[in-house]
């Protein structure tokens, strides 16, 4: 209910000290922030359960021991983006080794494995998939976030340039309209 009640004042206050197409512009791109980094962290959550499952199986096939513990333990370190499920995997070779060494490798070997087909295919596509983002702009995101603010760069960049990128596209698609171009009659060149 406070969640409801801050929105109306904020837009009160808005309307009130700005001009009413500058407040509904505001109003429009606050409302695409908050459905993008809302959907973000949805597709996080979805690759981090998709990552835990896909180890979980994997190391019960293998028959690694802690494949439960060690696929709920990446599954949630992986909320990390791109690195985090390293940590998972230390902590995890970690306990395979106090019970056998050449199982903990098998185990890296297999993370390795399983963290490639993650990294390039599973967690562009259902990230990018749920922030509207094609996949290559989701790798440059948390390349360039991470280079310049680390971890949280890697959580922000990505909604921060689905954002950019969906206001940059309707600002190309009203100029297509303003010189009567089809966006489709440009595809088919």
């Amino acid at each position: 209910l406070q969640k409801q009640k801050l929105n109306i004042q904020v837009r009160k206050v808005l309307f009130a000290f700005v001009p009413k197409g500058r407040a509904e512009a505001i109003l429009e791109i606050c409302t695409l922030t908050y459905n993008t980094f809302s959907s973000f962290l949805t597709g996080q959550c979805v690759e981090a359960i998709i990552l835990g499952s896909m180890f979980v199986v994997v190391m019960a096939i293998l028959k690694l021991p802690y494949a439960l513990l060690i696929g709920i333990l990446i599954a949630f370190t992986a909320l990390i983006p791109m690195f985090g499920a390293f940590i998972g995997c230390g902590i995890g070779a970690f306990l395979i080794f106090i019970v056998d060494p050449v199982k903990a490798l098998i185990f890296i070997g297999v993370f390795l494995l399983l963290q490639q087909v993650e990294g390039n295919f599973i967690y562009p596509h259902v990230v990018g998939n749920s922030v509207g983002l094609p996949s290559i702009w989701v790798l440059a995101a948390v390349s360039v976030g991470g280079s310049l603010m680390g971890v949280v760069g890697m959580l922000i960049f990505i909604p921060l340039v689905s954002v950019i990128y969906a206001l940059f596209r309707e600002v190309v698609y009203l100029k297509l309209k303003q010189r009567n171009i089809k966006p489709e009659d440009i595809e088919n060149m």
